[in-house]
């Protein structure tokens, strides 16, 4: 990825007019890196900010897993943490070795599938005020039953608990946070080893995320792309084309808006567009692989696109009858 990335910089869009794949990987990896990098960033900031915030307060926040309240805390704080989604997962695994409960994990990291508040307003402007908000409002009510299902599949035994999870005191929230802020050394020099120290403990999800980048490289540099009038309209057939589509090709949060829209405006499919957004992050390999390499377990990683995708699908074919 770095190397696709400084090729592009070097050679421009045109390396080499008999070789036009390479020219579309180099640029493919150039857009992805510069659409990323502020969350990777950022997200390695409040990975290395929660190491310092002290368990019980996060749970206080968060709420007792397992229940309707945390479960709606944990979908809410999903929706408003701007964050990539692949900055978001970087969070969700940190929340997860906090004791955050396997429902409250899911619900953080289906809350919302373009998870910015910057992309959710250009997608007001791209397909309208009212069907971006049906798109959230959907997004938080599949988010909410996904993480309850995995919690009561917890109760019953079928997934493992999350090891972490245990019974934290409840603490005051603003007397614990005046006393952790008190603690702490807040001086650049302590900032940055906090950053290093956030951006060392998501190696894991990083490796998977550059790794996407360069499948998904790989893709638009072989795969064409006009296709999407033809095959993606608001049939039963399209929503499926469109879940095929998805799974495969791996589109960071900053690219799914605007394919998106093109969905909804081109094919006059808004329930393709909302399978788009949602099914994308519930497929998405680099979510899968970072959730089996934190819980060791693949039977919790497999059971996110279980679990949510017929969810959106049924949600997508609802909107698709509706229609635009």
């Amino acid at each position: 990825m770095v190397l696709g990335y400084i090729g592009f910089l070097l050679l421009g869009h045109q390396p080499d007019s008999s070789l036009p794949w390479l020219g579309v990987m180099l640029h493919t990896s150039y857009e992805m890196v510069n659409a990323m990098w502020w969350g990777i960033l950022t997200a390695s900031f409040f990975v290395g900010l929660l190491g310092r915030i002290p368990r019980e307060l996060v749970m206080s926040v968060l709420g007792k897993g397992g229940t309707k309240r945390g479960l709606f805390r944990a979908t809410l704080a999903g929706l408003m943490l701007d964050l990539c989604n692949h900055g978001i997962l970087m969070v969700a695994m940190k929340l997860y070795e906090r004791g955050a409960s396997i429902g409250q994990v899911m619900a953080f990291l289906i809350a919302s599938p373009w998870n910015s508040l910057t992309l959710t307003l250009i997608l007001v402007g791209l397909i309208g005020l009212k069907w971006t908000l049906l798109f959230i409002v959907a997004s938080l009510l599949i988010a909410w039953v996904s993480g309850w299902i995995f919690d009561r599949l917890v109760e019953r035994g079928t997934l493992p608990a999350n090891p972490n999870q245990g019974e934290f005191q409840q603490v005051a929230f603003m007397p614990t946070l005046k006393s952790t802020w008190k603690e702490n050394d807040w001086s650049v020099p302590s900032l940055l080893r906090m950053f290093w120290q956030g951006f060392k403990e998501s190696k894991m999800v990083l490796r998977w995320v550059f790794f996407g980048v360069v499948l998904i490289a790989l893709v638009r540099a072989f795969v064409p792309e006009d296709s999407f009038g033809i095959w993606f309209g608001a049939s039963f057939t399209g929503l499926l084309m469109t879940l095929l589509v998805t799974t495969i090709i791996e589109v960071c949060s900053e690219g799914s808006s605007p394919i998106a829209a093109d969905l909804f405006n081109r094919a006059a499919a808004p329930g393709n567009a909302f399978t788009f957004l949602m099914a994308g992050a519930a497929t998405d390999y680099t979510e899968i692989m970072a959730l089996q390499n934190t819980t060791r377990s693949w039977k919790i990683a497999l059971f996110l696109p279980l679990i949510t995708v017929p969810q959106v699908l049924l949600i997508g074919w609802l909107m698709n009858t509706v229609g635009v």
